[in-house]
């Protein structure tokens, strides 16, 4: 049997994790004044939002892991990872962000 609620609340802890790493592409847009830093601000928010809904309503569960739940984790989180971590590319908007040579 699928622990889901162990699976759901790791998920949701790693996906809250990964969204800080988009503070460090919003403070080097910051410093450096490029205006791209709002792909990041919102990737970090919509990504945070979805750890924390996964995380919440099992913040309080006590089962244990096993580790056919491990392997589900894992599976899981690459693929949650992948679309969390192309979410600026889709959110950005501006063209002059792929580079061409001619």
């Amino acid at each position: 049997m699928v622990h889901f609620g162990v699976i759901f609340r790791i998920l949701g802890l790693l996906l809250m994790l990964f969204s800080l790493s988009y503070l460090i592409p919003v403070g080097v847009s910051l410093a450096y004044q490029d205006g791209h830093a709002s792909p990041f601000i919102y990737s970090l928010l919509i990504t945070m939002t979805l750890g924390a809904l996964l995380w919440l309503p099992f913040a309080r569960s006590e089962q244990e892991m096993r580790s056919r739940d491990g392997f589900l984790i894992t599976v899981s989180f690459w693929i949650v990872l992948g679309i969390a971590g192309a979410l600026p590319l889709y959110l950005s908007d501006r063209q002059e962000l792929i580079v061409t040579e001619s």
